[in-house]
């Protein structure tokens, strides 16, 4: 009989998924005098003082559609984490809005209590699949989007000189919103030199937590860092390592 990887601790496994669906956020902006254009980026992910993964995140073009990629592997102590959490987001961008087309996601765990398999069908306005082992049949509005989408979209706002305030997330079988703030500038040290960012902040109706993204302008607005806080707790940071675009 095959055994089960032992698991790490709960909070660490839940900011490891936590990271991976975030950390998508990788290319939460670019500058609306450039233009949206395939790229690949990873990060180190540290907890609690600690380097404990690497997610690397691609954005590629084929045809009318795009996909969005997020892979995380686990370093040092994080490889007591059996889980390699993945999503994949397949994307419609035109000059109006982003449309996702079906998103997909996994803890790289044989349990399906971290699997997302979802569909979009924008002609009859429903989105169906199952969402961490809840059936979706969900009625579509325009500009619904999932946690690897939301990131795209984001993008495409920028681009078209535009900063959305507030975005409605599927979360499981409804949807959720999320707020979105401009929180000021920093100049970061990163493996490339010091890089001038942007920082934009997103946050929950009523939640402690939110997220932060130090997006550089002279990078296409790809964020240097990442960092989800609960109230003045730092839970996660993500932070660049490399970044290529085309």
């Amino acid at each position: 009989m095959q055994q089960r990887p032992a698991e790490a601790p709960r909070p660490l496994r839940r900011r490891l998924r936590a990271a991976a669906l975030c950390i998508a956020a990788a290319a939460t902006a670019l500058a609306h005098a450039d233009e949206l254009r395939s790229f690949e980026a990873t990060y180190a992910w540290i907890w609690n003082g600690m380097n404990v993964a690497v997610t690397t995140v691609k954005l590629e073009q084929s045809g009318g559609s795009w996909t969005y990629t997020s892979k995380s592997e686990p370093r040092g102590i994080g490889k007591l984490v059996s889980q390699r959490p993945t999503t994949v987001s397949e994307l419609k961008v035109t000059d109006a809005l982003v449309e996702p087309l079906s998103y997909k996601g996994d803890d790289g765990t044989s349990s399906t209590k971290r699997t997302v398999d979802v569909k979009y069908d924008w002609d009859k306005h429903k989105v169906t699949g199952v969402y961490e082992d809840t059936a979706v049949d969900l009625a579509l509005t325009a500009g619904v989007q999932d946690d690897s989408s939301v990131q795209v979209a984001m993008m495409a706002e920028l681009l078209r000189g535009r900063t959305p305030d507030r975005f409605s997330v599927l979360d499981k079988n409804s949807v959720r919103e999320y707020r979105y703030t401009r929180d000021g500038e920093e100049t970061l040290k990163t493996p490339f030199g010091d890089v001038a960012t942007v920082i934009y902040r997103s946050q929950r109706a009523n939640s402690p937590r939110f997220n932060r993204y130090w997006c550089a302008p002279d990078r296409g607005y790809i964020p240097m860092r990442v960092q989800q806080k609960r109230g003045d707790e730092v839970q996660w940071t993500m932070e660049i390592e490399s970044v290529k675009r085309q």
